[in-house]
């Protein structure tokens, strides 16, 4: 979903952001002097942004640290400058990047904003018109907000991505769609390796520290056989019950009769707890996948990225 209007006082910052769109205004086309730029909230979106745009847009990521916690990141007056100076903002939306669309009504002015929780239709409609009407974001737990793992969304954010781009330069349209076509085809594939990896082991039961990748288990056919209270807890940065944290050990007991053939972390988020999980998931001889919120230090293109992760996975769920 492509959202163009001026943002004027916090009213019309919520109704831009929130995740049902109400009409639009289109930004001043830019000006083969002006070039494009693009903002994004992380460098995963703004990987993609680089994928689709090509050389001739300027791509600016405003968290690039991987060992940063998006959930928990504190803009700053440079970050403000930047999406003061952006043509489009990319923002994953759903409450997970919470400090851009404050970013964002705080600039003013007129842009084009991609509201990637909007664009994935996964968020239930009742939590996009509770979020538009009270102004706030939904709590965790309520729906994955990592839209990002979910391949088909990330398809659709290029082809939107490409059309807002066409919009505000005609003249390179053309070229921007067809980045976008080279870009979904690669994602395409990855969606027929993944697929192919969970085909290989159907059902088969994999544990998680976080619900980070649940898209992605969810198209390869897995279960998450995790305690949800456990992942959730974690994700809130909290401590689980102690009987919760008993029941995802008890996932990695020896000799099980279905034991699970995985154990996915986020490596951004490492706890006590979740040392003391993929502590006992090694002591039983399950692989441990990692898994991350943003790309690494060595990689900045997301298909490569979520390659590697695909391919970790496929390896762990079919072991020599």
């Amino acid at each position: 979903m492509i959202l163009r209007r001026p943002l004027v006082g916090a009213t019309a910052a919520l109704a831009a952001l929130t995740l049902t769109a109400c009409g639009s205004e289109a930004a001043a086309p830019a000006t083969a002097d002006d070039g494009i730029t693009v903002v994004a909230s992380t460098n995963v979106y703004g990987s993609i942004a680089e994928a689709v745009g090509g050389p001739g847009v300027t791509v600016e990521s405003l968290i690039t640290d991987p060992a940063a916690d998006p959930h928990s990141y504190e803009s700053t007056p440079a970050d403000a400058v930047t999406v003061g100076e952006g043509d489009i903002v990319i923002l994953n939306g759903g409450g997970y990047d919470e400090f851009m669309p404050q970013l964002v009504e705080t600039a003013g002015g007129e842009r084009t904003v991609l509201d990637v929780a909007a664009i994935s239709g996964l968020v239930p409609e009742e939590e996009g018109e509770e979020a538009h009407a009270e102004g706030e974001e939904h709590a965790h737990g309520e729906f994955n907000e990592h839209f990002w793992y979910s391949l088909p969304t990330v398809r659709t954010l290029a082809t939107d991505l490409a059309a807002a781009l066409g919009e505000l330069d005609a003249a390179n349209a053309a070229t921007y769609t067809a980045n976008a076509g080279q870009f979904t085809a690669r994602i395409d594939e990855l969606m027929a390796r993944i697929e192919a990896a969970g085909a290989s082991v159907p059902g088969g039961r994999v544990a998680v520290t976080e619900p980070v990748p649940g898209y992605l288990i969810e198209a390869a056919g897995l279960t998450d056989v995790t305690p949800p209270e456990f992942s959730e807890a974690v994700e809130e940065d909290t401590d689980p019950p102690a009987a919760v944290v008993a029941d995802t050990l008890a996932l990695f007991t020896p000799g099980a009769a279905d034991p699970v053939r995985a154990l996915i972390t986020n490596a951004q988020t490492e706890t006590p707890t979740t040392d003391q999980v993929r502590g006992a998931a090694e002591a039983a001889g399950v692989p441990v996948v990692e898994m991350t919120e943003t790309l690494p230090a060595d990689e900045t293109d997301y298909v490569s990225w979520m390659g590697s992760q695909i391919e970790a996975l496929t390896a762990a769920l079919n072991p020599v």
